[in-house]
């Protein structure tokens, strides 16, 4: 199973989202194609009502644990009750383009 079907199968069990979604931006980044290493994860649920956005981060961190430790490199949160997913209309930031050096071989 590659990283990506992983992350979605551990955040939809512990997160019961209302919308989820994986997004693997390895490509945008200085790596190697299939790297699995870039990730965005925009997250609707109604766990993180009432939490900080600190908090929201930690519990998806925590849930990811052994990912974040195996490869990750980076990992964009979008972590959204679902009243905020909807008062932004259903949208979540782009990416910015890597500032880093060229492609590793």
């Amino acid at each position: 199973m590659n990283r990506k079907a992983i992350i979605e199968d551990k955040l939809r069990a512990a997160l019961a989202p209302l919308h989820l979604e994986i997004v693997d931006e390895t490509h945008m980044h200085s790596v190697p194609e299939d790297a699995q290493s870039h990730f965005k994860v925009i997250a609707v649920s109604e766990v993180f009502q009432d939490k900080p956005l600190v908090q929201r981060h930690r519990l998806v961190n925590k849930i990811l644990e052994a990912e974040l430790a195996d490869g990750i490199h980076a990992l964009a949160l979008h972590t959204l009750t679902p009243q905020e997913w909807f008062d932004k209309g259903a949208k979540a930031p782009q990416s910015p383009p890597c500032l880093g050096g060229g492609k590793k071989s």
